[in-house]
């Protein structure tokens, strides 16, 4: 193998948003379907497309950092984070943490993380591109030190 081809693994990048641009001009043709038994509004437990795609989202920010076996990087460190004064360093790791969660999802991209604090705890505001769908839409997270994660 040539210095050249060596070299040529640390030049390619990929861009996380060109999958954005080339979904946008795509129709959907995958139906995405899942169970959550979380919501009781639901009438049954199925859910479809951008609804099971939002559950998991919320899913994967009800597990702590470390919890998940094997994968020690999974979830979220704001339920470590809780208790602790909101620095704007806090902040910008916060805000790392979620764009790391919400992207590993091929499914939907971030376009914008606002992390506030609230009365007794910790508030998320993101804008998602669901990319299948060409649908962007906010979701609003409260992290309770009392009630934990309030969706």
């Amino acid at each position: 193998m040539s210095s050249l081809e060596k070299n040529l693994y640390k030049r390619v990048q990929a861009d996380r948003n060109n999958r954005a641009d080339v979904a946008r001009n795509a129709t959907p043709n995958t139906i995405y379907r899942g169970l959550s038994s979380v919501n009781p509004a639901n009438d049954g437990f199925r859910l479809y497309d951008v609804a099971i795609i939002k559950q998991d989202i919320i899913n994967h920010f009800n597990i702590r950092q470390g919890e998940k076996l094997e994968n020690p990087e999974f979830g979220t460190i704001i339920w470590d984070v809780l208790y602790e004064p909101l620095t704007a360093s806090l902040k910008q790791a916060i805000v790392e943490n979620i764009e790391n969660i919400i992207n590993s999802d091929p499914r939907v991209v971030v376009d914008r993380v606002i992390v506030d604090s609230y009365f007794n705890g910790i508030q998320i505001e993101c804008v998602l591109t669901f990319l299948d769908y060409n649908i962007s839409e906010q979701m609003r997270l409260q992290f309770d030190q009392a009630n934990g994660l309030i969706a």
